[in-house]
């Protein structure tokens, strides 16, 4: 088995997702589409799920301590308002560019145009009620912390472990002993980390595969313009937005920041989920691109939970594909209310796969959709949403990197030795 180890991780991980293709669309075709997704689903998806319970397992263990671990790096607790503001001002202004090319790209490839609606099947969506911003700040601070972590509370995690994390600094001596704890438990669990990497080829596979048979291709022809749109956008704000901070505002190697995180970005594709992703963002930044404890512990958890940049591209183009297939005019306002909508409710959506789907009755309210449409559209998306789900969620763990990537930069936090080196996985 020597000759697997030497193959690069992230080279492992490709090759797994095009076999994976291959190996879905070849049994497909031999024992039929049903009978594929049935026996993959059997036989082989659980391997997928091994994986996802795998990473997902070490979420909470190594948010807090990371973030504790990079608290007690910083040295100051001061520091952490200027990293703070500095992090949600970057999101935003990802956010706001992502926006802005999601319009773009609805406005000129009109995916919604002569769209035959008249087979696709209502899919109701209900909300509830929504909690008011002050409901949502309170929601930060956990009434219960060990709570918290079993309930994988990222948010209300991160708050905690900068308590704790500036509780140790302020101890000084008397909290050395915890603090040289949370050093040593990030080193270990980042080291966990990388065990449980080894196994996502395997993962992969498993998941991609069941992914193709389950979708199929008649279910792809028939929105395919949608799809195109969405993944020409996504790689339009990947390269040129995150392409722009990474190469022109920070002067670093661009192809060597996404072969630094080519690992993360298969897993973040094949899972649709940025939480479950989050432990390999968190190895790959800091071993491929040189983020230190400081900032890799603290930017990147709050990046899965309020950066979802392909998100709030995504809502721009279907609220466009939603006024094309029914015919709604709409004017220059109706456009700038798209895109506010789109990228408020895209902040703090569930790093789960199809989350963002369901947040699309908000946007389309901005311009009358009615509910009855509203259903018609995300039953027509929802079958194949996965497909794009999966490029969205790639995108957003390769934005939380490249904020992840400047603000360490501007905070002197950043190994670039390490960051121009060859990729550690």
């Amino acid at each position: 088995m020597g000759w697997w180890f030497k193959i690069k991780l992230w080279q492992r991980v490709i090759g797994a997702m095009a076999l994976g293709v291959a190996f879905g669309l070849a049994l497909a075709s031999v024992i039929g589409q049903d009978a594929a997704a049935a026996w993959i689903d059997d036989n082989l998806r659980w391997v997928g799920t091994l994986f996802i319970r795998l990473i997902r397992m070490m979420i909470v263990p190594l948010i807090f301590s990371t973030l504790v671990a990079g608290i007690i790096a910083m040295g100051k607790p001061s520091k952490l308002g200027t990293l703070g503001l500095m992090t949600f001002g970057m999101y935003l202004a990802t956010t706001f560019f992502a926006n802005i090319i999601g319009l773009v790209m609805g406005t000129v490839m009109r995916p919604g145009a002569g769209v035959d609606l008249s087979a696709a099947s209502a899919e109701p969506v209900s909300f509830g009620e929504a909690p008011s911003l002050i409901d949502r700040l309170l929601s930060i601070v956990p009434e219960n912390p060990v709570a918290a972590l079993a309930d994988g509370d990222v948010l209300a995690i991160i708050f905690f472990a900068l308590l704790v994390g500036i509780g140790i600094i302020a101890t000084g001596a008397a909290g050395k002993p915890l603090g040289d704890f949370f050093n040593s438990a990030s080193d270990v669990i980042l080291k966990v980390t990388h065990y449980v990497m080894e196994i996502a080829p395997f993962g992969v596979f498993s998941l991609v595969a069941y992914t193709t048979v389950s979708q199929g291709v008649e279910a792809l022809q028939a929105i395919l313009t949608l799809i195109l749109a969405v993944y020409l956008g996504l790689f339009i704000h990947a390269v040129v937005t995150y392409g722009f901070i990474i190469r022109i505002v920070l002067n670093l190697p661009l192809v060597r920041f996404f072969r630094g995180m080519t690992d993360a970005i298969a897993v973040a594709y094949s899972t649709a989920s940025s939480s479950a992703t989050l432990p390999v963002t968190i190895a790959a930044a800091s071993d491929n691109l040189g983020v230190k404890k400081s900032v890799a512990g603290s930017v990147l958890p709050l990046g899965s939970t309020i950066n979802m940049d392909g998100t709030a591209l995504y809502l721009g183009i279907l609220a466009l594909f939603t006024a094309q297939a029914f015919g709604y005019d709409l004017t220059f306002g109706n456009y700038l209310m798209i895109a506010f909508t789109a990228a408020i409710v895209s902040i703090g959506a569930a790093g789960i796969p199809s989350a963002s789907l369901f947040l699309l009755a908000t946007v389309l309210s901005t311009f009358g959709v009615s509910a009855e449409h509203t259903a018609i559209i995300v039953g027509f998306i929802l079958p194949v949403d996965r497909i794009m789900d999966m490029a969205r969620t790639a995108v957003n763990v390769t934005g939380d990197a490249a904020v992840a990537t400047a603000v360490a930069k501007w905070e002197g936090e950043l190994d670039e030795e390490r960051f121009r080196e060859p990729a550690v996985i």
